[in-house]
């Protein structure tokens, strides 16, 4: 449905034609009814209407739109705009029966149209909806995609179809309608009809990469790999340059043991400033698990996660950390997170998972330098107190480490694992300086917390 400004001068020149009869009255003749001449009052009402919509109060202009059409019951737009006042307030049924009597008075009006059709297609009256669309076609072909839209929504799919081709032939291919086209053969069940609407598109236009690339992705859904093979390799030849090919050639030349095309082809993804992190890592973790069977491939594999290290994507180097560190590689998993944070060095997610690295893996002189930096950035941040508290009792710096366990703990809200971490390292601190009377205290605290959860 298409929004259009409704120009003042325009309708006013509509509204105002019928009345240049008024403007020829004997005024020395007696009215010969009780109304007499209300040229005037119309006036004055109907730019009070207008007024009136113009600051929202859509009652008041209501009311004056209705005093309006008491004068003249022949001014379409009257009904016109109290018919979009009544959908404002919400009153529906009143809204309809205006709109619908604008449209009478005046049915090839384009506005009073599109305003009924809008209507009753955000009230989900497709019916009537598509009624109003097929009248208003001849204005726009903007509406036909209106048209097939409620034709998909009425279960009409050969409909749908038919206009879908229709545009396509005359306008060429958008995403919209192909979206549209293709939640149409899902519901239908038609892959063959969408396959081979997708290679008359190849063959009719075969320069467009994208054409392509979805008969490669609907062969692959429909178990034609062979199919999807061909036109990967056939979209290469026209296109050497393509990227994004490679994300299908990858796999198909991999399980055709080609693996040096197979190494490549995953090159050529994981440098790939077109293609989203998530597919890299995609591509990566079936490498890393062909790696695993052949390990001869070991070195293409480093060659690969470096090249994505150092493609200035920090969320393909965060998710290759993440996939390390779900291996149990936290060394290695640990490079990719200070990778990340280097590329992002405001990320809290990465600042907390390279901290918390640090410990396991007994850095404790980088985990106490990076949490206190962090404290100055995120003074109220429970963990980095804590961090900074393990590393520095690790350092055996006992004293620095409860200045800044005591400070954390006023930042801990409602966090029971966490307040009982503080005491057990609080105790540990306390243990190091020989006072075993408050270390025991606080290991007492730790133990009550952690055995009523």
């Amino acid at each position: 449905m298409k929004q259009k400004i409704y120009i003042l001068f325009l309708f006013l020149g509509i509204v105002f034609s019928p009345m240049l009869s008024y403007a020829q009255v004997d005024f020395n003749k007696k009215p010969d009814d009780d109304l007499g001449n209300h040229e005037d009052e119309f006036q004055e009402l109907f730019y009070e209407a207008l007024k009136q919509k113009g600051i929202e109060n859509y009652d008041r202009a209501a009311e004056a739109f209705e005093k309006c059409i008491k004068i003249d019951k022949s001014v379409p737009v009257l009904y016109f705009e109290l018919g979009k006042c009544y959908n404002h307030l919400k009153n529906f049924g009143a809204a309809e029966d205006a709109l619908k009597k604008a449209v009478d008075k005046d049915p090839d009006n384009e506005w009073f149209l599109d305003e009924l059709y809008g209507y009753y297609a955000a009230h989900n009256e497709h019916d009537k909806a598509i009624k109003m669309v097929k009248q208003l076609v001849k204005y726009h072909p903007d509406y036909k995609e209106d048209l097939a839209g409620l034709y998909a929504r009425t279960e009409e799919y050969d409909d749908a179809l038919e206009i879908l081709d229709e545009l396509d032939a005359e306008f060429g291919t958008t995403m919209s309608r192909d979206i549209m086209r293709n939640k149409i053969y899902e519901a239908t069940g038609r892959k063959k009809d969408q396959i081979e609407n997708l290679e008359s598109r190849v063959e009719n236009n075969p320069e467009k990469e994208s054409n392509y690339l979805a008969l490669i992705f609907h062969y692959s859904e429909n178990n034609e790999k062979d199919k999807a093979f061909e036109t990967a390799k056939e979209l290469l030849k026209i296109n050497p340059n393509s990227q994004l090919v490679h994300l299908a050639l990858y796999k198909f030349y991999l399980d055709d043991n080609e693996t040096a095309k197979a190494v490549e082809s995953m090159k050529i993804v994981v440098k790939s400033n077109e293609i989203k992190p998530d597919a890299k890592m995609k591509v990566l973790t079936d490498f890393m698990a062909f790696v695993k069977e052949h390990p001869e491939y070991e070195a293409d594999l480093i060659e690969a996660t470096a090249l994505v290290s150092d493609s200035n994507n920090s969320k393909t180097v965060m998710e290759l950390g993440q996939y390390y560190l779900a291996k149990g590689d936290k060394e290695e998993a640990l490079t990719h997170f200070e990778t990340a944070l280097r590329l992002e060095p405001n990320n809290f997610n990465m600042l907390r998972n390279v901290m918390l690295l640090y410990i396991d893996l007994g850095k404790y002189d980088l985990a106490q330098v990076k949490s206190a930096e962090s404290l100055e950035k995120y003074p109220s941040q429970p963990l980095f107190y804590l961090v900074n508290g393990v590393s520095l009792n690790e350092l055996k710096r006992p004293k620095e480490a409860l200045e800044s366990l005591e400070m954390g703990l006023d930042f801990i809200i409602e966090d029971s694992k966490m307040e009982a971490d503080f005491y057990v390292q609080m105790s540990k601190a306390y243990t190091l300086l020989n006072n075993t009377a408050k270390a025991k205290t606080f290991s007492d605290k730790a133990k009550q917390i952690q055995s009523s959860n």
